[in-house]
């Protein structure tokens, strides 16, 4: 039937035999994102007021910190795979894909740099 061996189904091994690990990241970073969303808005909704002094005391928690730098990198994480998948499927000059994929990953790697910058900055009180 063209689908290949019955080892290569149960093992996931497509064409490239990689696309199995991209689409369990891509889900793991979902279900990352989903609950310290959750965990934020419950979080923000429980302090007494939104006040910067307030929102600043709660992120100096090291809990506090250390949940919101990895949403910041889980979010910047899975935007940058969502991207990625669409570059491989609609650019399809190869210099255009790897510039597209090169200012993807540039964008992604100072997103998630100047993100937790500031949750550092703010955690540490500057």
């Amino acid at each position: 039937m063209g689908n290949g061996t019955e080892l290569g189904r149960v093992r996931g091994l497509g064409s490239a035999h990689s696309g199995t690990h991209h689409w369990l990241v891509q889900r793991f970073t979902a279900i990352g994102n989903l609950v310290l969303g959750l965990w934020l808005l419950f979080s923000l909704l429980g302090l007494h007021d939104l006040h910067y002094t307030t929102v600043r005391e709660w992120l100096a928690h090291p809990v506090s910190g250390t949940a919101l730098g990895l949403f910041v990198l889980c979010t910047f994480w899975h935007a940058r795979l969502g991207l990625q998948v669409l570059v491989e499927d609609y650019v399809h000059t190869d210099a255009n894909r790897f510039a597209a994929m090169a200012a993807l990953n540039l964008a992604a790697f100072a997103g998630a740099a100047f993100g937790l910058v500031c949750v550092v900055r703010l955690a540490l009180g500057a």
